[in-house]
């Protein structure tokens, strides 16, 4: 160190994504994803409709997309493109009266003469400062009022071009202009070399050398130069085109008045010319409305012209309607330009949810190409419904944790406090770290002994070792998608599927749909199965099927768990056909009352989860309920979940009201 120190500079990050933000919560996202994939959604379209609506504190691409129209309306109602006309025309006036005002004090026939050729100006103000361009000015003031015209005009028609040299040009000198018209001269060279085929490198380098000041965006090849002057250039074609008839006229006319001569306004065409021929696909012929009355210079305009361009590129990039669209493709800084840090920050955001479900083996590729959700998103969304489930039990009206481990208990690996009455054995280190914490918290000086108090007591949690053969047969007849009971039905399976392979692992569970079939299936396939017009409620058919499963298992206690909104309408044959009639059969109920005293026999507890109001459909399943000694539910649709959990955790001896957050840690 030799004492100088070193300068420090802080300034916004630059490098890519920055390394400090906090990664991206999935959570929110795949709980949506997975509600549409429910909904019959293919994996892909359910990702790209979260990204569209945003979550609960994420901005999504439809806000966004909507701000981007609203600034481009906003530009469209506040401006006019009169803004230089008005300028001139101002200028104009001020010089024809001061120019009045001095032929009113000189009294020869000069004088009087020049006043009538002031007198009887054209209307029109191209047409006026064009018929002034040789007057002998007798006003000094006059005079140097219609040069700042010129001046303007010159001015206005250099930053239609390129951007900034209206502000560059302000106090030019002749000497300033020269080297101007000598820019515009070199530069037509130049990119006429190019467009006829000839290697420009040297010849752009030299260019450079010599006009670099021109040009702050420092071009590195041709190609780039030509891309940015194309684009600058298209807008303000954009912008003449916008204008009425009657302004494009008066400003083609002035502008051969700029800087006192036409040999500029023929550079720029000449340069326009040029750019069409080698960017012939750039929009040359578009227009805009403008509604608004605040005046835009013509370099002001064209860079308004290019605000709308790039909002209009916008809006197509977060729509994403597009083939192969992706997030990575929106410019989030031109979002900053228009929009703000704010909102380039929401892209970003939307950007990194995308590349990290993308990432994360949520989604994966089957061997058809289709997204499908992997078994670990199905693993997360199974955990985020249970959850959601445990959260409903827990928070009904006179909860309290009695557990009913039996003798025969084995630790669950979980601890909870004790109550009176508990007989399980207590768990030692947690109870001595309980009495460690309260000592200290209150203040004492646990180095000097620690007491043990019965609020630190916990003990350990056992659980039956009895072994469960649980059937959840979902109706998957028409009438749940049309009634809306489609999602909240696979969600209930999903719950009770992620609580067994998490909680009970030696459980045995059989999902079991049925419509005008039944189908023994996985939670995958349930999940992605879409709604089929297909007449027929054949609870016969899962009945045969769920008692199958528990035969398979007879060591284990049969639990039979029946969500349906309908009697039971289709029977299965014996040579395997289904027979279908409405109202009910006789025989479709004999067929399915026998198939059910049949799970009574097998030691099945059965829970009946009736959806709907339908009163016929209350007093049928009343009477199955009565026949074995089962139970009947009627839950609102979003507390189907908690009501099949609950009734599970009942078969397995477990309070359905104690059941909590508590009990889900290490899933």
């Amino acid at each position: 160190m030799d004492g100088r120190g070193f300068a420090a500079r802080y300034g916004r990050y630059a490098g890519g994504p920055d390394p400090l933000a906090p990664p991206v919560d999935l959570a929110e996202a795949l709980e949506a994803i997975g509600h549409d994939v429910m909904a019959g959604y293919d994996p892909e379209r359910a990702m790209r409709e979260f990204l569209r609506r945003g979550g609960r504190q994420q901005t999504g691409l439809d806000s966004l997309a909507a701000q981007v129209a609203a600034r481009r309306r906003e530009l469209l109602q506040r401006h006019s493109l009169d803004g230089t006309l008005r300028q001139v025309r101002e200028l104009l006036d001020r010089a024809v009266l001061s120019e009045r005002q001095q032929l009113a004090r000189d009294l020869d026939e000069d004088a009087r003469f020049a006043e009538l050729q002031i007198e009887n100006l054209p209307a029109s103000t191209s047409a006026a400062v064009t018929e002034l361009a040789h007057y002998p000015w007798r006003s000094a003031e006059a005079r140097e009022t219609y040069q700042q015209i010129r001046e303007l005009l010159g001015q206005e028609l250099l930053d239609q071009r390129f951007a900034g040299m209206k502000q560059a040009l302000q106090g030019a000198t002749e000497e300033d202009r020269q080297r101007v018209q000598e820019m515009l001269s070199d530069l037509n060279d130049l990119i006429e070399a190019h467009r006829l085929g000839d290697d420009t490198d040297q010849q752009f380098a030299d260019f450079m050398d010599k006009h670099g000041e021109f040009f702050p965006e420092q071009p590195r090849t041709v190609e780039e130069l030509v891309n940015a002057l194309a684009a600058r250039s298209a807008a303000a074609q954009r912008m003449l085109n916008s204008m009425t008839p009657e302004q494009r006229a008066e400003l083609l006319e002035l502008s051969q008045q700029a800087f006192g001569s036409p040999e500029l306004s023929r550079a720029l065409g000449r340069l326009e010319d040029n750019l069409q021929l080698l960017r012939p696909g750039m929009d040359w012929g578009g227009s805009e409305s403008f509604d608004g009355d605040q005046g835009m210079g013509l370099g002001e305009a064209t860079g308004v012209m290019q605000d709308l361009a790039e909002l209009d590129a916008l809006s197509e990039q977060l729509s994403q309607e597009y083939a192969g669209a992706r997030m990575g493709d929106v410019d989030v800084d031109a979002l900053a330009r228009q929009l703000g840090d704010e909102a380039a920050a929401d892209a970003r955001t939307l950007a990194e949810l995308e590349r990290a479900l993308s990432d994360s083996g949520y989604l994966r590729r089957s061997s058809d190409g289709r997204l499908t959700l992997s078994p670990r998103a199905m693993r997360q969304l199974g955990r985020s419904l249970l959850r959601d489930v445990a959260t409903r039990l827990s928070g009904r009206q006179g909860a309290r944790d009695t557990r009913h481990p039996g003798m025969a208990g084995e630790p669950s690996g979980a601890t909870r406090e004790w109550t009176f009455g508990d007989t399980e054995p207590w768990d030692v280190t947690r109870t001595v770290g309980n009495a460690v914490l309260r000592t200290v918290g209150e203040g004492r000086d646990a180095r000097r002994g620690v007491a043990l108090d019965i609020r630190d007591v916990e003990v350990v949690e056992t659980e039956a070792r009895t072994q469960a053969a649980v059937a959840l047969l979902v109706d998957t007849s028409f009438s749940m998608a049309m009634d809306g009971r489609w999602v909240p039905m696979k969600q209930t399976a999903l719950a009770l599927h992620t609580l067994l392979h998490s909680r009970f692992r030696g459980d045995r569970l059989e999902l079991i749909t049925f419509g005008r079939y039944a189908e023994r299936t996985g939670i995958e396939s349930l999940t992605g199965l879409e709604p089929v017009w297909a007449k027929g409620t054949n609870l016969h058919h899962a009945l045969l099927l769920a008692n199958r499963h528990f035969r398979q298992v007879p060591q284990a206690q049969p639990v039979l768990l029946i969500v349906t909104d309908g009697e039971p309408t289709a029977h299965l044959e014996a040579g395997g056909e289904v027979f279908f009639d409405y109202p009910p059969h006789p025989v479709t109920l004999a067929h399915t009352v026998r198939e059910l005293d049949t799970s009574r026999r097998l030691g099945a507890q059965t829970t009946f989860f009736r959806l709907g109001e339908d009163p016929g459909l209350a007093r049928f399943i009343d009477q199955l309920a009565r026949r074995v000694d089962g139970t009947v539910v009627a839950p609102e649709l979003d507390d189907l979940g908690a009501a099949v959990v609950g009734s599970y955790l009942g078969s397995r001896g477990w309070s359905a009201r104690g059941f909590g957050l508590d009990d889900l840690e290490g899933f």
